[in-house]
This record gives structure tokens, C-alpha cells and sequence, in this order.
């Protein structure tokens, strides 16, 4: 294939005989490389030519176990699993055996995102599809936020502080672009836990370990834009800066507008990545 070429769904997926979930992954990966593009109502097309693509060089990391597990996962968000399932439907779906199945439902199942129905089968938690929840959650992390850093007992962890500052200087210098959907989100997540465990408040860090927790799938939902993040990147330094120099209450009122800004451009990209990916669907049906 050369670059401008596009990328069809329905074409790898019978060339390979998987279904599209993986294929959709994959083209979302290229892209994450800089070896696709998507443009909106099209689809993904290759921007270079792919006799010159060394995957040598390539920041990819197999692993098997990881790899199912993420097919699940971006199964669940698309809607390709229904709300409520049982084992052995997907056992057919996916073609593994129930041992390896079960490892991922039992992780789901701790990371909040589908939970055991009493008797028989699943369910997904329904925050997973609610546009409304993720908006309430960025809300409730803006009232929660803050508060910690104005907590009495406040005490700065200066190692961990320091460690979390130098993860997001690498971050401008060029981790940004290379690292994977889940470890950009997993790094920002530490860094927001690491501001409220601080507070010594242990309600407060339980909350916002449940929120991570449920937000970490929409992290695998959404096209990473990994150009907005370098401003994310500078204003968590800038809110380490805050705290260690003891302006908490300028720090707080500076974490509540990153919050807010954040939560404002994360969920209106998501509606727009649903509407993208459905009307790629009908794209694809068509062609």
C-alpha cells in the first residue's frame, strides 16, 4: 500500500479473519504513529508508503494476555458486547478457552467496568455509555480536588513530587508521542492521586481512586490528542510548583480551572468520536 491509501475495516478484517474490533484498534495505533491519519465521514488512510514502515523501529510491546484484554475492552465501549452477557457467548465470539476468558472478566470486574449479575452472567457498569456521568464526574473531581489541597494536614511528599515532575518533563520531551493510550492516561491519573494522597485524607483518596478507575476506559475509547496534552503536561508542573511553594490555596483554585477545562475538551471530544466512528460505520456498510 502506498501513503494516501485508505484503510478499510471490512478489508482486513476478512483478509485476516478476525472481526473489526482489532482492526479498528490497530488503525487507531497507526495513527497514534503517525502512519495513518483519520479524517472525519472517511475513515483512516496511510500517510506513508508501507514497503518503507520498519516495525523494527516501532514502540511495540506484544503481549498476548494484554492484548485480549484490550480487544474486550474496546468491544465493551463500542457496544460490540451487550449490556448484559454471559461467559459462554463470548467464549464463542473470541474463540479462547474459559480460563483465559475468566482472567479478563475477573479484571473487569475489579476495575469497576462490568460486574457479576447474581446467578449467571455479566453486566457492564452503565457509566461506561453515559455522557451525562462523565461530565458528573469531572464535576465531582472538581469539588474533590481541590478540597484536598486545602486539607489542614496537607504534607508534601517532595521524593514522589519530584518523580511525578521529571515523568512529566519527559512527557514534553517527546513521551507525549510515544508512549500508549493507557500509560498516558495512567501517568496523568498518578499524578492527580499523588496531589490528594497528600492531604493525608484517606475518603478523599478513595474517591479519586474510584473515579480513576472508571475513567481509565474512556482513556481506551477516545483518539488520544497528544498535541493538547503538552499544555496539560506544563500546567501539572505548574501545579506541583504551587504546592511545594506552600500557595495551596492558589494551587486549588488553579487545579478546579485545569479540571474544568480538561473535563470540558475531553467530553465533547468523546461526543464527537462517537459520531465519527458511527458514521463510519454507515461509511462502511455502504462501501
Amino acid at each position: 500500500m502506498r501513503a494516501g491509501d485508505p484503510l478499510r475495516e471490512e478489508s482486513f478484517a476478512k483478509e485476516l479473519g478476525v472481526s473489526r474490533s482489532p482492526i479498528r484498534r490497530g488503525f487507531a495505533l497507526l495513527a497514534e504513529l503517525g502512519l495513518a491519519t483519520k479524517e472525519p465521514n472517511r475513515g483512516y488512510f496511510l500517510t506513508a508508503d508501507a514497503r518503507g514502515i520498519d516495525s523494527r523501529k516501532l514502540p511495540l510491546e506484544v503481549d498476548p494476555f494484554e492484548d485480549f484484554y484490550l480487544r474486550v475492552v474496546d468491544d465493551v465501549l463500542r457496544g460490540d458486547i451487550p449490556t448484559t452477557f454471559f461467559e459462554a457467548e463470548l467464549m464463542r465470539k473470541y474463540e479462547v478457552p474459559r480460563g483465559q476468558l475468566m482472567k479478563v472478566l475477573n479484571r473487569l470486574a475489579n476495575e469497576a467496568m462490568i460486574e457479576r449479575k447474581p446467578g449467571q452472567g455479566w453486566e457492564i457498569n452503565s457509566f461506561l455509555h453515559d455522557s451525562k456521568a462523565h461530565i458528573q464526574s469531572y464535576r465531582f473531581r472538581m469539588a474533590i480536588e481541590p478540597a484536598a489541597v486545602l486539607e489542614p494536614g496537607y504534607e508534601v511528599d517532595k521524593a514522589a513530587f519530584a518523580k511525578a515532575r521529571e515523568t512529566q518533563q519527559k512527557m514534553l520531551d517527546g513521551d507525549i508521542f510515544n508512549l500508549s493510550r493507557s500509560q498516558l492516561f495512567q501517568i496523568g491519573a498518578q499524578l492527580h492521586e499523588l496531589v490528594v494522597r497528600c492531604s493525608g485524607n484517606a475518603f478523599f483518596l478513595e474517591a479519586i481512586r474510584r473515579q480513576n478507575q472508571l475513567r481509565r476506559f474512556m482513556a481506551y475509547k477516545a483518539n488520544v490528542d497528544r498535541p493538547r496534552l503538552i499544555n496539560q503536561c506544563k500546567e501539572h508542573i505548574h501545579l506541583l510548583d504551587l504546592i511545594e511553594s506552600g500557595q495551596r490555596e492558589a494551587a486549588a483554585e488553579f487545579l478546579r480551572n485545569h479540571l474544568d477545562v480538561v473535563g470540558r475538551q475531553k467530553t465533547d471530544k468523546e461526543a464527537k468520536d462517537e459520531l465519527e466512528y458511527q458514521r463510519s460505520l454507515e461509511i462502511s456498510v455502504v462501501s
